[in-house]
This record gives structure tokens, sequence and C-alpha cells, in this order.
């Protein structure tokens, strides 16, 4: 495997992220993409919530560390993270993000209690085909699986730097969360 700590990421990802990756741990900027697509698989400690999963998942850039954020409507959630500028290129098409976290959280009456615990595994996103990204999330964390699948909608005419809290079932206007495409927060 070649390790590319500079390479951007997908054509979906690379204008959120490839600024970010070349500034390195010290950078305090931040990038944020909502994805709408299908959650194929959410498992939390074990648990197969896949039933729950909802049909976004957001992506995190800052300071180094990567995250991809699953939701459930039950009030559960599970983020993947690992140091960004670590990630491999593992076929010409695919990305391979090393996970050093997994952060379980659940919603409750005062607010989403979150349990980080180092893990082992990886992320795995491949280049749009046709027009969609498959993010396959697996990590071991004191002898439990966690593991989450999401394939992004079909790309449309969409603009870039827009976002949307669209719930499923719901038509958002074309915008970044269908192309997966955006602009670092300031």
């Amino acid at each position: 495997m070649t390790i590319r700590s500079r390479a951007p990421l997908l054509a979906h990802f690379a204008l959120a992220f490839s600024g970010l990756l070349a500034a390195g741990p010290a950078s305090a900027q931040q990038a944020e993409v909502k994805m709408s697509g299908q959650c194929e698989r959410l498992v939390i400690g074990g648990l197969d919530i896949t039933q729950n999963c909802k049909e976004q998942l957001v992506n995190t850039v800052s300071r180094g560390r990567t995250t991809f954020d699953f939701a459930a409507w039950d009030g559960q959630s599970l983020s993947f993270s690992g140091a960004g500028a670590q990630h491999e290129q593992t076929e010409e098409t695919e990305q391979l993000q090393p996970i050093s976290l997994v952060v379980p959280g659940m919603k409750n009456a005062e607010g989403i209690v979150r349990s980080p615990a180092p893990a082992v595994g990886s992320c795995k996103f491949s280049s749009p085909e046709p027009g969609k990204t498959r993010i396959a999330c697996e990590a071991t964390s004191q002898g439990k699986t966690y593991a989450g699948v999401f394939v992004t909608d079909t790309k449309s005419d969409a603009k870039s730097g827009a976002k949307t809290d669209a719930k499923p079932g719901q038509d958002a206007a074309p915008d970044a969360a269908k192309d997966g495409s955006a602009s670092p927060k300031p």
C-alpha cells in the first residue's frame, strides 16, 4: 500500500478536505460534509441497529482528524475517528482511513452522552460509481465490534457550500449534501 499523506481524497471530498489535510494537525480549520443516502449497516458495541439508522452521514475534518458520524432514530450515534493525514490509497479509486477512536453516543434528557474509546479499525471509501460513494467503517474496541456502511445518493447538479438538515422522505434543495461537497467553516 502507498501512503499518501497529502493526496486529495475522493472527488466528493477533495474540495472540502484537500486543503485541510495539507495544513496538518496544527490547523484550526474545520470542514463538515453532510451526505444523504442509504445506511446499509450500523453496529454499536456488537448490537446491530441497522433498522434505526438515519439516511444521513456527516464527515468532519478538524485539527488533522477525520470523523465519520452515523446516527439512529432511537437517539444512538456512532463516530469513527482517525488521523486524516494518515489515510492510505488502497487502489486507484479507493481510500483507507485508519481509525483509532470510536465514540458511541446516546441522546437523553440532558443531551448526548458520548463514550469515546480507543479502537483499531478503518473506514474505506471509493470513488463515485455511478455518482455514488460507499463508505464502510469497521473497528474493534474493548472486545466489541463497531461498524457502519453508508452509500451516498446519486450526484445531482448541486452547488458547493450548501448544507441540508432534511429528514428522510423530504426532498432537499439541490445542495452539497447531494454531492458531498462543502467549503471549510470559518
